[in-house]
């Protein structure tokens, strides 16, 4: 369009000069075009210079006020920290950086802390981390005297700190102290039976028994520590001890069967009554069969046959199938003058097949003679 335009304006010249060929009459020079200001162009500068200014005076704001954008934040303890707060819609230029300024807040001091740093040294140092500490601290004294033997060290005399008012102690609190943990006497039993027991693993018997004796000193009712210590006592042919320690253990508890079947068996083999002890015991040893029939074994070495019996029979209800049993009670009535009873107790002895060669022979001896 411009070469157009430049044409019809070289035509407009020439026909206005003497001696051109006038144009056609419809052809029409185009005037030219007016001449404004583009109002686009003026509105992009005016934005330009606009910005250039509001960039101007916000760097004059950030250097010549610098402190004041600085926030400082103080942590709880008192410690001033400094962090330059940055305005959200202008950034300062990064080759300039922001002055910190700290600024330090008293904090006052805490109620509490107070009281325990005006406690006196006496009650501090009470317990052992107290006298840990004051033993591991340097005295002040001490301090300058070690900082004045240094070599080279500078001998520059302070002038003498005015005297302080000296504040009243405040009462010093009693601080609750923590107890250990206290071991029990069945704790300690149970500890010295187990130390017992890895000393006989190793073969270490006699240091075994006097660690069980120990057990029984802290707790006299520690049965396995008993049991063990008497089974060793009549290992190592020693039956006072063993007698000894039985009739504490059932003078402490007499519900103990086992004890007592154990102390009697001791105390007949050596010649002394032990039917005393499994009477004492036999109210705790209901429907114990061995019991009864050692009971009625005793009784029938003693004569007693009509007691023999009736334990007999109280061991039987428990164990029907038993040929010893039937066999003692099958004697015990033969004494009793009760022959037909006592025959059918030896012969349910042989039915049971229980007995051994020699007690069977014994049983069938026994009944030829009844049957006579």
């Amino acid at each position: 369009m411009s070469l157009i335009n430049r044409m019809l304006q070289d035509l407009d010249a020439r026909a206005g000069q003497p001696g051109a060929d006038p144009l056609p009459s419809d052809i029409r020079p185009v005037p030219p075009p007016e001449r404004s200001l583009p109002s686009r162009r003026v509105a992009v500068v005016a934005g330009a210079v606009a910005t250039v200014a509001l960039l101007g005076a916000a760097g004059w704001h950030l250097l010549g006020k610098a402190p004041a954008g600085v926030a400082a934040s103080v942590p709880a303890g008192g410690a001033a920290i400094a962090s330059p707060v940055v305005p959200a819609a202008v950034q300062p230029a990064p080759s300039i950086p922001a002055p910190v300024v700290a600024i330090e807040i008293p904090v006052p001091p805490r109620e509490d802390i107070a009281q325990v740093a005006a406690l006196p040294s006496a009650a501090m140092q009470e317990g052992p981390l107290f006298e840990a500490e004051a033993v591991a601290a340097p005295k002040p004294a001490a301090k300058q005297a070690a900082r004045a033997d240094r070599p080279g060290a500078p001998t520059a005399s302070r002038a003498p700190a005015a005297p302080r008012a000296e504040r009243a102690p405040a009462p010093a609190k009693a601080f609750p102290v923590k107890e250990g943990r206290v071991e029990t006497p069945a704790q300690r039993a149970e500890n010295a039976y187990r130390r017992a027991l890895a000393s006989l693993e190793d073969g270490r018997v006699t240091e075994a028994m006097a660690t069980l004796q120990a057990a029984l000193k802290s707790d006299p009712r520690h049965e396995a520590s008993r049991q063990t210590l008497v089974s060793l006592l009549m290992e190592a042919k020693r039956p006072e001890e063993a007698i000894r320690q039985l009739g504490a253990a059932l003078a402490l508890d007499p519900r103990q069967p086992a004890m007592a079947m154990l102390l009697a068996r001791l105390q007949l083999e050596r010649g002394s009554p032990g039917i005393d002890t499994l009477l004492r015991t036999l109210p705790y040893a209901a429907g114990n069969g061995e019991y009864h029939a050692f009971l009625a074994g005793a009784l029938q070495h003693e004569g007693r046959h009509r007691e023999a019996v009736e334990h007999y029979q109280a061991a039987l209800r428990t164990a029907p199938q038993n040929g010893v049993w039937w066999m003692g009670l099958g004697i015990s009535l033969q004494a009793e003058k009760r022959g037909p009873e006592a025959a059918g107790a030896l012969q349910k002895a042989l039915d049971s097949g229980t007995l051994s060669p020699e007690l069977q022979g014994f049983v069938e001896r026994k009944l030829k003679q009844l049957v006579r």
